[in-house]
C-alpha cells in the first residue's frame, strides 16, 4: 500500500521584477517560508527536487543550479534532484517528491522552483522561451506560445463555440482575483473593452490576455503522513500525482494531453471531476480556461464558453478556477509556476487565502502543462489535494 502523503508547508517569494535580487534570493525566501510553515529547519530535510528552466540561458548557471540556491538556505549533504521540464517542471518536482515519499525513500522531501526572467537583453528570454518547442520544428519561425494559444482560439472563434466577448472576460476575471493575492505580479482591475483594446499579441489574443516576463519562487514542503505534526490547522493530503509527456497528435482527432493526465489522477484517487471544488489551470493566455475546463471533464467539450458564462469559474461559484489570479495575473516564472498552484490550492483547502477564499473546498486540481511538441503539450501534470477535516 503506498505511503500516504501530506503537504506540510508552502511558502512564495512574490511574482514579479525583482532587479535586485538574485536566483538565490527568490529561492531563498521561499523555501525558508515553506520550511517555517511546515515546523522545521533546513535539517529537517531529507531530499529536495529543484525547478528551473532557464538559468543556463539567462544567468549562465548550469548543472548544479539547486544546489546553489539551496546551500543558501543551509540544505546541504542531501539528494538535490535538478528538475528542467518547460513551464510543468514545478508540478514535476512536486510529483518526483511524492514518489519519493511514496517509494519509502525519504519521509520529507522539498520541492522547489525558481526563475529569473527579467534580464537586460529582453531578447535573450524570448529565445529561452522559443527552446521549450522541438526546435528542428519551430527554429526559425518566430512562433511562441501565444501563436499555439491564438491557433486553438481562433478555430473556436470560427466555429461559434466561443466569442471574443468570452476571451475578454475571462480575462476581466484573472485579474480581478490577482487583485487580492499578495503574491500577484498584476494586481490591476482591467475592464474588458481595456482588455480587448489592448495591444494585439497573435490573433485573437491582446496583451492583458497573456502571462508576461516574470520573476519568483514557489516551494512545498511533503512529508509521510504522521512524520510531521500539523497542530491546530486542516490536513491537506496528496490524493492523486499523475504526469504525461508529449505525443504526436492524431489527425482524426483525440483526448488532449491534459485530458489523459486528469483521467489518470481522476482513476488514482477515485473521484471525478464533480469532485472538484476548485482549481488550478495553466492560462498562460487566460481565455486557455475555457478550453481547460473541457479538457478536464468540468463541463462537455464545446461548452467551456457556457460553464464560464454561468458564473461557475467565480470565486463564488460552483466550481472556482484560477482563484490565484492564473498565470496571467499571478504571473508565470516558468519554473516556480506549478508549485505556486499547488501552494495556493493549499491555503484554499486551509481556508488560509484571505479575500480570494473559495467557500469550504474539500477537493483541489492543479493542472500544469509545458513546452510544445507538434500541437501538444510536451509535458502535464494534474494533482489532486484533499483536505482531510471536515469544515466547520
Amino acid at each position: 500500500m503506498a505511503e500516504d502523503v501530506v503537504v506540510a508547508g508552502v511558502g512564495m517569494h512574490p511574482f514579479g521584477r525583482h532587479s535586485g535580487r538574485s536566483l538565490k534570493d527568490l529561492a531563498r525566501v521561499a523555501g525558508l517560508r515553506a520550511l517555517l510553515d511546515a515546523g522545521i529547519g533546513p535539517q529537517g530535510v531529507q531530499m529536495v527536487y529543484s525547478s528551473n528552466a532557464m538559468a543556463g540561458m539567462l544567468q549562465g548557471q548550469e548543472m548544479v543550479r539547486g544546489q546553489t540556491v539551496l546551500r543558501e538556505i543551509g540544505i546541504e549533504g542531501v539528494p538535490v534532484v535538478n528538475v528542467e521540464n518547460a513551464c510543468a517542471g514545478g508540478s514535476t518536482a512536486f510529483a518526483q517528491a511524492v514518489m519519493a515519499i511514496r517509494s519509502g525513500a525519504a519521509d520529507v522531501v522539498l520541492a522547489i522552483g525558481f526563475e529569473k526572467m527579467f534580464v537586460a537583453d529582453r531578447s535573450r528570454t524570448l529565445d529561452a522561451l522559443e527552446s521549450a518547442a522541438d526546435l528542428d520544428v519551430v527554429a526559425g519561425l518566430g512562433i511562441q506560445f501565444t501563436a499555439v494559444y491564438g491557433m486553438r482560439l481562433r478555430a473556436r472563434l470560427a466555429d461559434g463555440s466561443i466569442a471574443r466577448q468570452d476571451l475578454a472576460d475571462v480575462a476581466v476575471k484573472s485579474h480581478a482575483n490577482g487583485v487580492r493575492n499578495p503574491y500577484a505580479q498584476h494586481r490591476v482591475q482591467v475592464t474588458a473593452a481595456q482588455v480587448l483594446e489592448s495591444r494585439a499579441i497573435a490573433d485573437p489574443l491582446t496583451l492583458l490576455m497573456c502571462s508576461s516576463i516574470c520573476d519568483g519562487a514557489a516551494a512545498v514542503v511533503l512529508a509521510r503522513g504522521g512524520a510531521l505534526p500539523q497542530p491546530g490547522r486542516p490536513t491537506v493530503r496528496v490524493l492523486a500525482s499523475a504526469s504525461t509527456s508529449g505525443f504526436t497528435l492524431d489527425p482524426a482527432g483525440g483526448p488532449s494531453g491534459a485530458t489523459l493526465c486528469a483521467q489518470r489522477a481522476y482513476e488514482q484517487a477515485g473521484a471525478g471531476p464533480g469532485d472538484v471544488d476548485v482549481a488550478e489551470v495553466h492560462d498562460a493566455m487566460a481565455p486557455a480556461e475555457l478550453l481547460y475546463a473541457e479538457q478536464l471533464g468540468f463541463c462537455p467539450p464545446g461548452d467551456g464558453a457556457r460553464f464560464f458564462r454561468s458564473g461557475a469559474t467565480a470565486l463564488d461559484g460552483r466550481l472556482p478556477i484560477n482563484p490565484s489570479g492564473g498565470l496571467a495575473s499571478r504571473g508565470h516564472p516558468v519554473g516556480a509556476t506549478g508549485l505556486a498552484q499547488l501552494a495556493e490550492l493549499t491555503w484554499q483547502l486551509r481556508g488560509e487565502a484571505g479575500e480570494r477564499q473559495v467557500h469550504r473546498p474539500r477537493i483541489a486540481l492543479a493542472q500544469n502543462s509545458g513546452g510544445w511538441l507538434e500541437g501538444e503539450s510536451a509535458a502535464v501534470n494534474v494533482h489532486l489535494l484533499e483536505r482531510t477535516q471536515r469544515w466547520t
